[in-house]
């Protein structure tokens, strides 16, 4: 059941809209939604505008909160998430540490999947905007860190590093990581995946790199043909203790 307050998104025949529950009145180019209305509605229900337009009623998943959630900077894409959790068998088990929040947009998708996420953002203004992401996400198993990831304790299954990286990171994770566990580093340059893959060499068991890169396809009257967008985003080493 929809509850007062709750993160929606309202679907309509060529938009959608991320609103909230019980937020009074919302305009939209085909009439008013009266938002009190959607509170007590279940997940896939339906409500109408003042002039009788239907809108669809969804709970956001993560892929939604990285569209419509307020952003600090650029959040890692899906698809580099998805890398994340694919080479690390990421699950209902483990302990992730993530660092480099940002939005807290991988911590949101980290918090559906792991048992508990702790992640850490040295900007204070960059923690709160993603706690406030997080909490609107409705997880209770993630906590935001506004510290420094180089105070960081504890064991952890998986550590996540999206911020520019020296080797005393690449120690430090292998210090917090079980055996068998996983470091995963997203870098934009040659020059910083270099310097994290050169680190632990000598550290990890397995050290592999992988350039994150993916090619949408183009549909029109004329054909079809990979899209012309950049496809590349950045870089992802991937270390097991």
């Amino acid at each position: 059941m929809i509850v007062q307050g709750e993160r929606i998104l309202l679907v309509g025949p060529d938009r959608k809209y991320f609103v909230r529950a019980g937020n009074g009145t919302f305009s939209t180019d085909l009439g008013m939604i009266d938002l009190n209305l959607v509170v007590g509605k279940e997940n896939g229900d339906f409500i109408e505008s003042h002039n009788g337009n239907s809108f669809l009623i969804l709970r956001p998943r993560p892929t939604d909160f990285f569209e419509y959630s307020k952003r600090s900077g650029a959040p890692m894409l899906p698809r580099d998430i998805g890398m994340v959790v694919a080479y690390t068998g990421m699950n209902r088990n483990d302990r992730v540490l993530d660092a480099g929040t940002g939005s807290g947009i991988a911590a949101i998708y980290f918090g559906g999947i792991a048992r508990e996420v702790r992640t850490y953002e040295v900007r204070p203004d960059f923690a709160r905007l993603a706690a406030a992401n997080i909490l609107e996400a409705g997880l209770v198993n993630v906590e935001v860190v506004a510290d420094d990831v180089l105070n960081a304790e504890g064991e952890f299954e998986v550590v996540n590093l999206d911020m520019t990286l020296s080797a005393e990171h690449v120690h430090l994770a292998h210090r917090l990581l079980v055996p068998g566990g996983f470091l995963v580093c997203y870098t934009p340059f040659f020059e910083h995946l270099a310097l994290v893959s050169d680190a632990a060499r000598g550290l990890f068991r397995e050290v592999n790199s992988r350039e994150c890169i993916e090619r949408e396809m183009s549909r029109s009257a004329r054909g079809t043909r990979p899209s012309t967008r950049v496809c590349h985003s950045g870089y992802l080493t991937v270390a097991r203790k």
